[in-house]
């Protein structure tokens, strides 16, 4: 346990841990000292001196020693018998000088500003600055509006020179793509030669800014703050389930930023999940059920629908088949799977696109994202963790920059962990086997594995996995989509019956009748392209189940509207087994409902069964029959 020591803050005496910045211990008594260059996840440096504290120290005495100067009170660590003072006139006068001297070539271009309304340097200049400025000089002038890249723009006549976004890259996503150039005034965070500003994690740098100089080039101009509703969701574009803030204005996705849940995703974002969510508003949002006449698509009523859908599966047996993906709800795939087996009496089910999984493929993961950070050695295996598990990438680098631990990035292929890997092991495809003989000498006492269940695109998949689980430690096999885990956990797997490659290659043959594509478009999820086409050619009734129009949707014989994860409730499982639950924020688009009322609807025509009447009501059921649900699930909220 830490040691503690007790310090004297405003003549409140308070415990704190030794050597904890100070910072930190004011807000233990709900008060604040006013920062910019501070940030509690990175190194303290008290470049802005905004933070300014009187410190002294009692004496043996009684008396207090007061030091001649102010101190930075985020550079400073709580000491025994220390004496602070965060608010007297001399102090008030020091932070008026600091903003003052920060607003004086920055521009006064709050109404236009995206950063207006939740600005850092606004509000400190509101309560701590000058109520008028003594400069009346001409300010310096510098380019508006520049690309760093495609999402993130700079405007360098409102950076202060903090250092955070600097600091990020160097600190937390390791890329070190940013830095200061030139000195003074000039001073300014630059890319080397003015490259592209492309780490997988820019858009983290948005949030942290603490004035207006770095902005979103998809939010620029589009709201002001206060136009905007904000609500807790997560994100579904990878397996992680990062907790974010979904902003919305007029029932339109506005912007998608990182909320704080030490357990999963700290307060980051990956590129991916913060700017990739515009097919929420996409013109190609699938808004009616269609019904295909001759060669053209047609609108249509949901019952007219089901009644084709009924008419092509019911009884089908063996002759029908269901493929899904990881991205529907555990909803949506819970009623999915009951659908096909009591409804439709088929086996033929399947959510994996990987091209070699096995038979009887089961679940395999030991750790939560947290757990990484107390691990004195981390094993990364296989595909590159910075794209397929973004947040559990970045967890391994903090345990690395912050606990020593030792890293070994056994892999194919050079990725961004390869920079702070303590051994690198690169082995040529197919000569995993060997590569994990060799990891073996490596290790010693505890640790664990991070590897993805990518490693089943392998020939040798199989033989990989097993070889890794028999390392010993904690072995991870994470799922890489938003629900794939849910989806091993409901088990939509073949019961005596096809696996998706068997499923397509029957479509193909035209032994398979009927076919149904649930949130899964076979043209971007499996490599064989022609075999896509013949397959969706060759089967007689073909059922897109969507949000979004994709490439299979020309050979759909129905197609029914799905709403997206903001538009109803649910739940997700991500990479770690966390199941954690989401509310609807937006309106379905047009006709949409969600996918599992859909499959209510339709089976109690077919086995005139009572349809579930809202999402909590299936995940009791999903909880009731399967252990992985049997606990209350994380709110979004």
């Amino acid at each position: 346990m830490q040691d503690q020591v007790t310090i004297t803050i405003n003549g409140i005496d308070l415990e704190v841990p030794k050597g904890e910045i100070i910072v930190e211990s004011v807000k233990r008594l709900g008060l604040e000292i006013p920062i910019f260059c501070y940030h509690s996840r990175m190194k303290p440096v008290g470049m802005c001196r905004m933070c300014l504290i009187e410190v002294g120290f009692k004496q043996p005495d009684g008396t207090v020693r007061m030091m001649p100067k102010p101190q930075a009170g985020c550079t400073l660590g709580a000491d025994k018998n220390m004496v602070i003072l965060t608010d007297t006139e001399s102090i008030r006068e020091d932070r008026k000088g600091v903003l003052e001297f920060l607003l004086i070539n920055h521009p006064l271009d709050c109404p236009v500003c995206d950063r207006g309304g939740e600005c850092p340097l606004q509000n400190n200049t509101l309560f701590y600055g000058p109520s008028t400025s003594r400069y009346v000089e001409s300010k310096r002038h510098l380019p508006k509006a520049f690309p760093l890249s495609e999402y993130v723009t700079l405007d360098l006549e409102r950076c202060i020179q903090c250092g955070r976004c600097v600091r990020f890259t160097e600190e937390i996503s390791g890329d070190a793509q940013l830095a200061f150039l030139f000195r003074g005034a000039a001073m300014q965070p630059r890319t080397f030669e003015l490259t592209d500003f492309d780490s997988k994690f820019s858009g983290n740098v948005i949030e942290i800014c603490p004035v207006g100089a770095l902005t979103s080039t998809q939010y620029r101009f589009r709201a002001r703050p206060w136009d905007l509703e904000s609500r807790p969701s997560i994100c579904t574009e990878c397996s992680n389930g990062c907790n974010v803030w979904f902003d919305y204005r007029v029932d339109q996705m506005v912007r998608i930023s990182g909320r704080t849940n030490e357990e999963i995703n700290e307060e980051w974002t990956c590129d991916k999940g913060k700017f990739g969510q515009d097919y929420l508003n996409s013109k190609h949002r699938l808004r009616s059920a269609l019904v295909r006449q001759s060669d053209t698509l047609v609108e249509t009523g949901w019952a007219e629908a089901y009644g084709h859908i009924i008419d092509r599966f019911k009884g089908g047996g063996s002759a029908v088949a269901g493929l899904t993906s990881g991205r529907p709800s555990n909803e949506d795939l819970y009623l999915f799977k009951g659908l096909f087996k009591d409804a439709f009496e088929s086996g033929n089910l399947d959510h994996r696109w990987y091209a070699h999984p096995p038979n009887d493929d089961v679940s395999h993961v030991e750790s939560a994202i947290v757990d990484f950070e107390a691990s004195p050695t981390i094993v990364i295996f296989g595909g590159n963790l910075a794209a397929e598990q973004p947040i559990v990438f970045l967890r391994i680098r903090k345990t690395w920059f912050k606990n020593g631990a030792k890293v070994i990035v056994a892999s194919s292929d050079a990725q961004e962990a390869d920079t702070f890997a303590s051994k690198k092991i690169r082995y040529e495809a197919g000569k995993e086997p060997e590569a994990i003989k060799a990891l073996k000498k490596e290790l010693k006492g505890d640790f664990i594995v991070a590897a993805s269940r990518s490693l089943y695109n392998l020939p040798n998949g199989q033989e990989v996995v097993a070889a890794l689980k028999s390392l010993g430690g904690k072995v991870n096999l994470f799922a890489t989509e938003a629900n794939e885990q849910g989806a091993l956990d409901i088990g939509i797997l073949p019961e005596n019956g096809m696996r998706t490659r068997e499923i397509l290659e029957s479509c193909r043959d035209r032994t398979m009748k009927s076919l149904w594509l649930l949130q899964c478009d076979p043209f971007a999820l499996w490599p064989d392209q022609e075999l896509v086409k013949m397959a969706l050619e060759n089967v007689e009734f073909l059922v897109v189940h969507d949000i979004i129009k994709t490439k299979a949707l020309q050979y759909a014989s129905v197609v029914l509207p799905a709403c997206a994860f903001s538009e109803m409730d649910g739940s997700y499982t991500n990479c770690e087994r966390r199941v954690q639950h989401v509310q609807q924020i937006l309106a379905p688009k047009g006709m949409a409902k969600p996918a599992w009322k859909a499959f209510g609807e339709i089976t109690m025509r077919m086995l005139n069964a009572v349809p579930p009447f809202n999402a909590d009501e299936v995940f009791e059921k999903l909880a009731s029959e399967v252990p992985a649900f049997g606990k209350e699930p994380a709110a979004a909220g």
